[in-house]
């Protein structure tokens, strides 16, 4: 019976994972949708349109993925309000170790491309310069608590091996930045920096067993690589 029971709550875990991942990728992708149903051109839309519209999107995303692991977001948000502290110290280490291994892997990356940034980067910063705000926001605030959600929470509850769990996380979470922007071979030098925190990540939720350690460390990245471009926009 304890077999079958524990075979059954998987089962109930892995669906729900499965759900959040179909879930993501669907309205990511069909996110224009409604506005090519209506005729309305895209293209043609003031800027403040477009961005309010992405926004409701990414927000919706992340409404839906909530109420999806509610129960595990509750439970663990009661356990990170007593060993909060204890995760920082523990963790925080581990966003170090990532920036340490993305900033020399691009160093050396930059070194064999004679200076060629990688094509995400490049149309991150373009629509940073073009938008500050609506990158922060989606950034900051949204893309940890989906991502998270997506690539740690709904592969966790679908791939139980501990070292399995890890690198598939980690390696779609970053070809994903990749593959989206490819275009030369070189391009796949860029899987390396951009897998690296999404196995960091996904490691912190092994260990801690609470998705708000990844969530946190994502929340510290995010902020602060994009308020140094703030401050590069502002004063450069």
């Amino acid at each position: 019976m304890e077999e079958k029971n524990t075979k059954n709550n998987y089962l109930k875990q892995a669906l729900l994972g499965a759900l959040a991942i179909i879930v993501y990728f669907v309205i990511s992708r069909y996110a224009s949708l409604p506005l090519v149903l209506l005729n309305v051109d895209i293209d043609t839309l003031p800027l403040y349109i477009k961005v309010i519209y992405s926004l409701a999107s990414d927000f919706l995303i992340a409404i839906i993925l909530v109420l999806i692991f509610k129960n595990t977001l509750i439970n663990n948000f009661k356990d990170l309000k007593k060993n909060h502290l204890t995760y920082f110290k523990t963790y925080i280490k581990y966003w170090f170790l990532a920036l340490a291994i993305m900033m020399f892997s691009n160093l050396i990356i930059l070194l064999i491309t004679s200076g060629d940034i990688a094509n995400n980067e490049e149309i991150i910063r373009q629509n940073f310069n073009e938008n500050p705000l609506y990158i922060f926001i989606a950034a900051v605030l949204l893309a940890p608590i989906i991502e998270e959600l997506v690539f740690r929470q709904a592969f966790r509850n679908i791939f139980t091996n501990n070292w399995l769990f890890i690198i598939l996380s980690g390696f779609v979470f970053g070809s994903l930045h990749v593959f989206t922007s490819y275009q030369t071979p070189t391009d796949l030098l860029y899987l390396i920096p951009y897998c690296t925190p999404g196995a960091i990540f996904a490691y912190t939720l092994v260990k801690s067993k609470n998705i708000f350690v990844p969530m946190g460390l994502h929340f510290i990245h995010n902020g602060i690589l994009l308020s140094l471009q703030f401050v590069v926009l502002i004063f450069g």
